[in-house]
């Protein structure tokens, strides 16, 4: 149906479209058969999930149709990002397709219900899988780690896990959170909460697609040193324009899907070394096909996410990846998908 449709959805703009994906989501009728596969089962903190196939944080902004995602075959979804309190986010246009790069660029600036708003959501409709949270401060924030400790009180015990999100190209001087001396200040802190409170929220780090390699060992051991659950990898890029075909190019904002996959791949594989399993990997960029997860997954991440590539090829993505990446498998005589996790 999709396929039938697309042209239509396309004729609107990507912002537009998006509201119409989530109202569509919200009536909770999904026509899709969901199909599992032994190869594909694996254990998310503690949790047997269907697949590694996780929604990445920006599609489902205010925590509203996790549960229709679930039933879309997500193995996992991300919501948010979800701020302290509502925010517009930046001024329109601020969403664009680049079609003949399978790309998008946005710089929608966390717009978000926030958090109070969020959390009542899913009060109402308790997660029929497995949740994560994404939070991150307000623009006009005038202590930004004081903006992450009131998301996390906020959202703690209403999901599986909290990812900081440190790296976004479209919150001025986000990413400087990236710094050691900021990245460390602000995970203490965030651990003197869970250790007050006797919490046992698992915290996941979002981290930014351009980073400088020699960067990467100092930024590794950090995580490492506040024993931080998961590392997603990646989030848009700000850069990665020169290949690019489509006019929106030239578009501030952050890139995602195809053009940053490679770059996302590096990035995961450097990760991997470093942290030697002891921190699982999501990796994101460019996920569209059983083949551009399986090299997620052969460079070290434990799990994926997408989302642009849900863009282009709509609501079934999840079962066409599964299919093949089962196919690939068990062509390989794989049994399951963890056995492959790093071997490239």
């Amino acid at each position: 149906m999709f396929e039938k449709i697309r042209s239509l959805i396309f004729k609107f703009n990507p912002e537009t479209a998006h509201d119409l994906a989530i109202k569509a989501l919200k009536t909770k009728v999904v026509p899709v058969k969901v199909k599992n596969y032994e190869t594909l089962k694996v254990n998310f903190l503690d949790k047997e999930i269907i697949n590694p196939i996780g929604i990445a944080a920006g599609f489902d902004k205010n925590a509203e149709v996790y549960n229709s995602l679930f039933k879309l075959g997500f193995g996992f979804v991300e919501v948010g990002t979800i701020t302290p309190e509502p925010q517009f986010g930046n001024p329109k246009p601020r969403v664009f397709r680049l079609e003949e790069d399978q790309a998008l660029i946005n710089r929608l600036g966390f717009n978000n219900i926030g958090s109070k708003k969020a959390a009542n959501n899913i009060k109402n409709d308790p997660p029929r899988g497995l949740l994560g949270i994404n939070i991150g401060p307000n623009k006009n924030s005038k202590n930004r780690t004081d903006d992450y400790l009131k998301c996390f009180k906020n959202l703690n015990n209403l999901c599986d896990y909290i990812t900081i999100n440190i790296s976004s190209p479209n919150t001025e001087n986000l990413r400087s959170f990236q710094n050691p001396k900021e990245l460390e200040e602000l995970l203490n802190a965030l651990n003197e909460e869970n250790n007050k409170k006797k919490l046992a929220t698992k915290i996941a780090v979002k981290i930014a697609p351009d980073l400088e390699l020699k960067d990467l060992d100092i930024i590794g051991n950090i995580l490492l040193k506040y024993n931080i659950e998961i590392v997603i990898i990646s989030n848009t890029s700000d850069g990665t324009r020169d290949n690019l075909q489509n006019i929106n190019k030239f578009e501030k904002g952050g890139l995602s899907g195809k053009p940053i996959e490679q770059k996302s791949n590096l990035i995961i594989k450097e990760f991997y070394k470093i942290f030697k399993n002891k921190i699982k990997i999501i990796g994101v960029g460019g996920v569209d096909s059983g083949k551009s997860a399986y090299e997620k997954f052969s460079s070290g991440a434990n799990y994926v996410q997408l989302y642009t590539g849900m863009v282009y090829q709509g609501p079934n993505i999840v079962n066409k990846i599964s299919e093949e990446l089962d196919g690939i498998l068990s062509s390989d005589g794989v049994k399951n998908i963890e056995e492959i996790v790093g071997s490239n």
